[in-house]
């Protein structure tokens, strides 16, 4: 069993523990479910914001620990104030540290959040709704494509937006008419390895129609140019900066790097 089949097998677990201490209705009745949602797709096709979407993520498998003293606000503001055009906060507890707590908090921005967690159930969409989040990440690794479907258009139901993620050829079949952006992990999910030149390749296949994503192992500003000349709009980036002491300080350095060789 490999580290992805693991946290799913853990996920469901937990998925149906949460049913059962909090409804679907109790979900709908907390103050963050009936906001208006900002758009990620409006983000990022606004060419004066830097497309980048900027992660807050404490720990992970491969890496263990990467920056367990950061503050969420003062990280995701400096993101914000920097010329995020997302944030991405990971809400996982058992493998990334990260909490429903931490999106909650992060939620003082007014830009697009992504809830980044493992997707396997309806429930955890109206998780996302409850908790202030704008975009739900779907695992294509971890779903079948009627399962993307689906879950897809539950999302959109609710107002919220999906970013589908694919790590290699086979699963370009999981892209549907319900999942408008597209993001190409650069990091295999079951090695860890990161392959760019993989993600161009399977960036040709995808329809001209859907808004393309780059996410992980971007690392400089000439990887950022590299996508965008590949028809990329947008660039997940989290361990980047979450590994340096200050990642907001961090950010803003790399932001000021990209504007100067724009």
């Amino acid at each position: 069993m490999n580290i992805l089949d693991k946290i799913i097998a853990q996920k469901r677990i937990e998925v149906e523990e949460r049913k059962a201490t909090t409804p679907v209705e109790v979900l709908r009745s907390l103050p963050l479910y009936g906001r208006n949602t900002f758009s990620l797709k409006q983000f990022l096709l606004d060419d004066t914001k830097t497309g980048i979407i900027a992660e807050f993520k404490r720990q992970s498998p491969s890496k263990g620990v990467i920056n367990g003293t950061a503050d969420v606000v003062e990280v995701t503001t400096a993101y914000t104030n920097n010329g995020a055009s997302c944030l991405s906060v990971l809400t996982d507890e058992q493998f990334f540290g990260g909490s429903t707590g931490d999106l909650m908090k992060a939620r003082v921005n007014r830009i697009p959040i992504l809830r980044k967690d493992f997707i396997v159930d309806e429930y955890q969409i109206e998780e996302a709704k409850a908790m202030g989040a704008d975009v739900i990440l779907l695992i294509a690794a971890c779903l079948t494509t009627e399962e993307v479907k689906r879950l897809a258009a539950y999302a959109k139901q609710l107002g919220l937006e999906v970013l589908l993620e694919l790590h290699d050829e086979d699963e370009l079949q999981h892209i549907c008419e319900e999942t408008e952006i597209v993001g190409i992990n650069n990091r295999n999910l079951k090695t860890f390895e990161v392959d760019i030149e993989r993600s161009l390749r399977m960036a040709k296949r995808i329809p001209d129609t859907k808004i393309k994503v780059a996410e992980s192992g971007i690392s400089s500003i000439e990887n950022i140019q590299l996508f965008k000349a590949n028809g990329f709009r947008g660039f997940l980036i989290g361990e980047n900066f979450m590994k340096e002491e200050n990642p907001g300080k961090a950010f803003e350095a790399f932001v000021q790097q990209l504007k100067e060789k724009a």
